[in-house]
């Protein structure tokens, strides 16, 4: 479906690409990434999965952890599903981590192991849409491909002086298209998308004043000729989260602290957590269901609070560290998920703990880091 959106000033757009090269491959300030030592395939793919919703300081060590126990496609598509949560956690948006391992279980019954070098194909698989396949098909293969995310739609915004809402898949598509024809083939492809991307997270700064007079296509910019560069892009405010207050319990006899695994559907999918309730309860009421459930209290003890958020919904959290009497009976939750007590090495070498829960996990009380890059 071609976009319908008409960008202002489009011949703009075709003198973009020189100065932005130049700028990038003559920089020393180029931002080094591991994934750009070697852009292979694979590299490129899951350094561009990871980097979702997440910055590329966060990344580098569970990018450089993940690959070290997972050096290539044939290996991601024969990981248990365990140990890969377990690689991912504390990345946050693990459907992103299935995914993956879905796309290589195609790649490997389908391309003999290889990612295909063809936009379709890339397409075609698990978790990649229109920007990651852009983004392999002209890192790794040099394919004339636009990767167009909130770096470019900033940039080109700012630049053509637009004041349409980049929140609309139609604005991200007219840049697409029209970024499209000016864009170069081979190793200049892959890096003018990453200048791109360079000048988005260095320059072209979406939160406070952008760095202009540091900027090589500052000439050209209207949005910066005009004054009006902090009032661009403009994009329409998302929908307020829903906010739930859980009361989480750091269950322990001795140094084991009980656990229990999330639906395999939903939010956390698949997931070990703390088990927690609804609402916040007091001291009083979290013994009182405990007791209720077969669990006998030895000491309760109240841990600081602690908010989580997810896209949609944000956790107010209260939690309760609990010594149990009795830790070998009993179900704690109120659906009834019966209860696994774990280790402090099982909790770090075997168990995902997503970033939700981690906060009672390291708190003064019961010091447990989960894994060394969370």
């Amino acid at each position: 479906m071609k976009a319908t959106i008409k960008l202002p000033h489009p011949d703009i757009l075709s003198q973009l690409p020189r100065p932005l090269l130049t700028w990038y491959q003559g920089q020393s300030a180029a931002r080094e990434l591991p994934w750009r030592e070697e852009p292979t395939p694979y590299h490129t793919w899951l350094s561009e999965i990871m980097l979702q919703q997440t910055r590329a300081s966060a990344v580098i060590p569970y990018y450089q952890r993940f690959l070290a126990a997972l050096p290539d496609i044939a290996s991601l598509a024969a990981c248990d599903d365990e140990t890969l949560m377990k690689l991912w956690q504390g990345l946050g948006y693990y459907s992103r981590a299935r995914n993956l391992k879905k796309a290589a279980i195609v790649l490997t019954d389908t391309f003999h192991g290889e990612m295909p070098g063809d936009f379709n194909d890339l397409l075609d698989l698990p978790g990649i849409g229109r920007y990651t396949a852009s983004a392999i098909g002209s890192i790794a293969f040099g394919l004339p491909l636009p990767a167009v995310d909130g770096n470019i739609l900033r940039v080109v915004m700012r630049v053509l002086g637009c004041r349409e809402d980049i929140a609309k898949p139609a604005v991200k598509r007219a840049v697409e298209d029209a970024l499209a024809p000016h864009y170069p083939t081979g190793k200049d492809a892959g890096d003018l998308n990453q200048a791109f991307m360079d000048l988005g997270a260095t320059i072209c700064l979406p939160h406070g004043a952008p760095h202009c007079a540091r900027c090589p296509l500052a000439p050209l910019c209207l949005a910066h000729d005009e004054g009006c560069e902090q009032e661009l892009p403009v994009k329409q405010n998302k929908k307020q989260r829903r906010q739930e207050n859980l009361t989480v319990l750091l269950l322990r006899t001795g140094k084991a602290i009980a656990l229990q695994k999330r639906p395999a559907k939903g939010l956390l999918a698949g997931l070990w957590e703390l088990p927690h309730l609804k609402g916040h309860l007091t001291a009083e009421e979290v013994q009182a269901h405990l007791d209720a459930h077969g669990l006998s209290v030895q000491e309760i003890h109240r841990l600081p609070d602690a908010r989580h958020i997810f896209s949609h919904v944000e956790w107010q959290m209260r939690g309760f560290e609990v010594l149990l009497k009795n830790p070998d009976s009993g179900i704690v939750a109120e659906d009834n998920t019966p209860l696994v007590w774990a280790s402090p090495q099982e909790l770090a070498e075997t168990y995902s703990i997503p970033a939700a829960f981690q906060y009672f996990l390291r708190t003064p009380a019961y010091n447990i880091r989960t894994s060394s890059g969370s």
